[in-house]
């Protein structure tokens, strides 16, 4: 549509009069595009504020008995070590904290005993300090400690170096603090205030599954209405799914540590066992999700045919993941999500004996492949979900194996499904 070059008072001037106004359907899509991703940032963040709201009351709650206790009990008349332990050993990645406890006291170990080592050869000042610091990071190295401690040790070094011209006998309260900030950090998250394992799963969880089954219901929307846009769109938004992945990963390894470490959830560890098996398939499932949008792509831009039941196949995985999600939330066998991610292989099925193009076959393939990965994440050992997905594909028709007819123009080669 030609734009229109009169002035804006003319134009204005027309739009009062009742002409029809060229741009205001695509201001329209961009203010409801704007609303709608103000929409979603918000919801990110009250998302990311629940996920971290027990961490930040277990964060305070150690801060506070550290400091109470370095204080009161051993007489330390600035108790800063001790929080700062407490809070650094809680802000590591859940499902590490009792190896962080670990680093912290060595990594102090360290620093204090270089530090110290250092200050008799070479005293204090400016230069010293940097020696300091750069010796303790490369013994450190050399010795093949994490990161974490390598930090430590340097921080405790920088410590030493500074505050012992100051404060006499820092060293010993130092690594006694570290000691006890460490040692309270453990007390809180498996004694005090142990997290739900299973509520912090679920919460983590639920973005990555629920990113898997609405980019299925677009695709499966897409190819009915041969909306390739709509397709591409999906397929990109799943492709950002890492931090989802990585967020779940996580949370399954914080839940175990918990669940190890907590006399008070100790019943829960069999619970545990269906998700931590289901991580890695759910990982399979998004790679396939990938291939299967991205066929689906190719598949509209061929003008290859969409049978109907096609689409169904792709609306049934999708079902079965929000139904794992909800079995799983509920500590229920997911029953209903095997049943139906059989139901969309078996429908795959019928497309594939309806005739698909080459794309299409590879879309059938990802499939089955997919359903196989929701199996096997349900709870399924991988050969008896490989059974169960042949029997529900059945005996379909193939492609005959001679050439085309005489006259007949070939046809495009179909790559027969695998599961």
């Amino acid at each position: 549509m030609a734009r229109d070059k009169r002035p804006p008072l003319m134009r204005r001037t027309a739009l009062r009069e009742g002409l029809v106004d060229i741009d205001g359907a695509r201001i329209a899509e961009a203010t409801e595009q704007l609303r709608h991703r103000g929409r979603a940032t918000l919801h990110d963040r009250l998302h990311r504020v629940r996920m971290a709201g027990g961490l930040a009351v277990q964060a305070g709650l150690a801060a506070g008995l550290a400091y109470l206790i370095s204080h009161k009990v051993l007489g330390n008349p600035q108790p800063v070590f001790a929080p700062i332990s407490a809070v650094g050993t809680l802000a590591a990645s859940v499902g590490q904290r009792f190896r962080r406890t670990v680093e912290l006291i060595a990594g102090v170990g360290i620093g204090v005993g270089i530090g110290d080592f250092l200050i008799y050869l070479v005293g204090t000042g400016a230069w010293q300090l940097g020696v300091v610091v750069t010796v303790a990071i490369l013994l450190t190295i050399f010795a093949g400690a994490s990161v974490a401690i390598v930090i430590q040790a340097a921080a405790t070094a920088v410590l030493i170096v500074t505050l012992s011209p100051s404060t006499q006998n820092l060293e010993i309260p130092r690594f006694v603090d570290a000691f006890l900030g460490g040692g309270v950090a453990l007390l809180v998250t498996a004694v005090l205030l142990p997290l739900n394992p299973l509520r912090v799963i679920n919460r983590a969880a639920r973005p990555a599954l629920d990113l898997l089954a609405a980019q299925l219901d677009a695709t499966a929307d897409g190819l009915r209405n041969r909306d390739r846009a709509s397709v591409q769109r999906a397929l990109e938004r799943l492709r950002n799914n890492k931090e989802e992945l990585a967020t779940f990963a996580e949370a399954i390894e914080g839940a175990k540590e918990t669940a190890t470490l907590s006399p008070a959830r100790w019943h829960r560890r069999s619970e545990l066992v269906h998700y931590a098996a289901a991580a890695d398939p759910i990982d399979r499932a998004m790679r396939n999700t990938g291939t299967l949008i991205r066929r689906s792509v190719t598949l509209i831009e061929d003008d290859e045919p969409v049978p109907d039941p096609m689409p169904d196949a792709i609306r049934h995985l999708a079902e079965s993941v929000r139904l794992l999600k909800h079995e799983f939330s509920v500590g229920e066998d997911p029953q209903k999500a095997r049943e139906r991610s059989l139901r969309a292989v078996s429908e795959a099925g019928r497309a594939y004996g309806a005739g698909v193009g080459f794309s299409g076959s590879v879309v059938i393939a990802q499939v089955r492949t997919t359903a196989s990965d929701l199996l096997v994440a349900s709870g399924i050992e991988q050969e008896e979900a490989n059974r169960c997905i042949r029997d529900a594909f059945g005996e379909q028709e193939r492609p005959a194996a001679g050439g085309p007819e005489p006259g007949e123009p070939p046809k495009p080669p179909a790559a027969p499904p695998v599961g």
